[in-house]
């Protein structure tokens, strides 16, 4: 049965808004879900957290008129509950029986897709580079985004296909100009936006003048590794490509590129005015990449060493307190005081074994334990290539549900 195929509830259901649960979750209350949908999609993905208790009755069972007492029983009577389910139809047709039956319910709006919806700007106050640097934060896939801005001029460091008006209205709310969308690679866990925000202002490309790069038209610079090229992606003309140590003018900022391959072999990180290397899915606050979603499993050995290096030789050799900003974070994560999911160097090495161990060590680790694959992942990637073509609806759905773009985290940790 679809959504839309769920009769309206003979009692009026009251409606939470995603960004109000949040807030709730947030704020740390006491809540209580009722996930509707199949028990294999509330497996893969659903809404957690210390404060929060979720239970998984699929919708299906409170389709009789006579709703088995074994089903009641699962749901709590004596507070709250939130019917949630995939866009919003089935759980407000089930809060609808459960108020019928005397139970204190409201349903999410929209959804799981509601949920996905969410997207929030955190400042990054360690920073203390030249402007300000933002955090942007997806709650429901973990995808991080970074935005830089001073003297009136922006760039946005991975950014989402879904959020591209928020870019440009964020933009305009600061009273700056996107200058740049940049990718660090090829993204196997959402589609990103670096084309449409180039394509949506009118891309343009500049002369390189002593290695920086600055805009002399109006328009959002589209760029993407130049070590990511080989991979086949099929726009690469269109768009500005960063090799290792270009950079790229904010205000008084400076973007480097910084040359990371092991995630991918285009993975390329961006040093953010001296003080945040923006490390894509290299290096996280909890754990570090996973090497075999370019090469498959085949590849992944290999992967791992170059991983190895670029941690050690690329990345673990900037200051201590230069801060790490991963373009994910998982349920293993903790945030900064700030809010923020970024830590300094010097922490991450103090508190993440992984970092310590020598080569054999660190590969042996990594390929022991890692996790599924992003679910889409292929299609996501032929997307973000430009072999594949989706509409925004489509594009949306893909990336719904965990990223799982890093190692394990259980093994990777320190005691």
């Amino acid at each position: 049965m679809n959504a839309d195929d769920f009769p309206t509830p003979d009692v009026e259901v009251e409606t939470i808004a995603p960004d109000t649960l949040k807030d709730r979750i947030d704020s740390g209350e006491e809540i209580t879900l009722l996930d509707a949908r199949m028990a294999s999609d509330y497996d893969e993905w659903h809404i957690d957290g210390d404060n929060v208790e979720s239970i998984n009755v699929p919708y299906f069972h409170f389709l009789e008129d006579d709703v088995d007492e074994d089903v009641l029983e699962q749901v709590p009577e004596d507070r709250e509950v939130t019917v949630l389910c995939a866009k919003g139809g089935a759980s407000e047709y089930v809060a609808g029986t459960l108020a019928e039956r005397g139970y204190e319910v409201n349903h999410l709006e929209d959804g799981m897709n509601g949920w996905a919806s969410i997207y929030e700007a955190v400042e990054v106050e360690r920073y203390d580079g030249p402007g300000t640097l933002l955090q942007y934060q997806r709650p429901s896939s973990g995808c991080l985004g970074y935005l830089l801005y001073d003297d009136g001029e922006a760039a946005i460091v991975d950014p989402l296909r879904a959020f591209t008006d928020r870019y440009l209205d964020d933009a305009d709310e600061l009273g700056v100009d996107l200058q740049y969308a940049i990718d660090t690679h090829v993204h196997a866990d959402h589609i990103s936006g670096v084309r449409e925000l180039a394509e949506f202002s009118g891309s343009s490309r500049a002369e390189r003048s002593d290695g920086v790069r600055d805009l002399d038209d109006e328009g959002v610079e589209g760029v993407i590794p130049e070590a990511a090229v080989d991979r086949g992606i099929t726009y690469a003309d269109e768009l500005t490509t960063a090799a290792d140590g270009d950079t790229f003018a904010v205000g008084d900022a400076e973007i480097e590129a910084v040359y990371t391959p092991g995630h991918t072999t285009g993975m390329t990180s961006y040093l953010l005015g001296d003080s945040l290397l923006a490390t894509g899915d290299g290096l996280f606050i909890e754990s570090v990449a996973r090497p075999d979603l370019e090469e498959g499993d085949d590849g992944a050995p290999d992967a791992a060493r170059m991983l190895y290096e670029s941690l050690q030789e690329r990345i673990l050799t900037l200051d201590d307190d230069v801060l790490i900003g991963g373009a994910h974070f998982s349920d293993a994560a903790e945030p900064a005081e700030d809010g923020t999911y970024t830590a300094p160097i010097g922490q991450l090495v103090e508190e993440m074994d992984a970092l310590t161990m020598d080569e054999d060590e660190f590969v042996e680790l990594i390929l022991s334990d890692m996790p599924p694959r992003p679910a889409n992942y292929e299609e996501i990637i032929a997307t973000n290539l430009g072999q594949e073509s989706v509409d925004d609806e489509e594009a949306f759905s893909l990336e719904l549900g965990p990223n799982n773009c890093a190692a394990s985290q259980d093994s990777l940790a320190g005691d």
